[in-house]
């Protein structure tokens, strides 16, 4: 099934050459932004400083790293992305750029980022980095994604890598603490993606993509996002426990959380469109403030 009809896409004629939004629209700039936070607030949290010109190279190599992950993504799955309502306008399925396009800059951005990283910060960095792409890339993409309702569980450690990645451009190495960070994206991510997927399911259906939705059904995947949701709040607590923040980020946390769950909840009992709709733009929201939480209590004072 990973390879049936990838050619569907190429059968669309391109009338000319892409147009810049078309490049932009490739990295999955949303996607980006959330990376990218991340990846500042492990930054900016590990003991140690950067230069602020290192930072920036920083920040911007987890930035075009994302965005290499994503060009990539769409030039495997144009396929399927021509058969969802949600992709069918990306780029490529629209046929305003061909494969060969969006792979070479897939491919280009991902070697640069992973090189420009080892060369001015350090390999370590650069090796998570690398590490990043290849699991959304190879482990998500190509190899979960359309085989296993589980994908968005073992392929979301793809984007609870940046924090990590940022805490190792400082310190050169991975600490139990940017483990921490990790894991409350981790954990985010299966409740975040699967109250999309709640009110996506008939688009996943029809490209054949096993979405908990459409392999175990609706009532199945809300009772996953509750269980999910339970796991993740005591997650965000344990940067208290390891003495990255303070209680001020701890209280923020535990009314997120508490909002968080109560989302969650609403999936559960309600059963409705709105409530998986809310839950999903909600998640988004919190991962920004909770990530924000962090920086102002872990790096205010300094």
């Amino acid at each position: 099934m990973a390879g049936a009809g990838l050619g569907m896409a190429e059968l669309v004629p391109v009338a000319g050459g892409a147009a810049v939004e078309d490049y932009v629209a490739l990295l999955k700039p949303r996607v980006m932004s959330l990376v990218v936070f991340t990846g500042i607030t492990g930054l900016l949290l590990a003991p140690g400083a950067l230069h602020p010109v290192l930072a920036v190279i920083a920040v911007l190599c987890i930035a075009v790293g994302a965005g290499a992950s994503g060009a990539i993504n769409m030039w495997y799955d144009r396929d399927i992305d021509a058969l969802m309502t949600r992709t069918r306008d990306r780029p490529i399925p629209a046929g305003r750029m061909t494969a060969a396009e969006a792979l070479g800059f897939g491919t280009t951005l991902a070697v640069g980022s992973v090189t420009l990283m080892g060369l001015a910060l350090n390999w370590a960095a650069a090796a998570l980095l690398l590490l990043t792409i290849a699991f959304y890339v190879g482990v998500y993409t190509m190899w979960l994604k359309r085989r296993t309702p589980q994908n968005i569980v073992i392929g979301g450690a793809a984007g609870a890598f940046p924090p990590m990645i940022g805490w190792a451009a400082v310190t050169g190495d991975v600490s139990l603490e940017s483990l921490a960070l990790f894991a409350i994206i981790f954990m985010w991510t299966p409740p975040h993606f699967w109250a999309l997927a709640l009110y996506r399911s008939a688009d996943y259906a029809r490209a054949g993509v096993p979405m908990l939705p459409v392999v175990a059904g609706l009532t199945e995947t809300r009772r996953q996002i509750l269980i999910y949701s339970l796991l993740l709040v005591p997650l965000t607590l344990v940067p208290v426990w390891l003495d990255v923040v303070g209680w001020t980020y701890g209280a923020v946390a535990l009314v997120l959380g508490a909002l968080f769950l109560l989302a969650a909840w609403r999936v559960w009992r309600e059963a409705s469109e709105r409530s998986a709709r809310h839950l999903f733009a909600f998640s988004i929201l919190y991962l920004f403030l909770l990530f924000g939480a962090l920086l102002v209590d872990g790096v205010g004072g300094i």
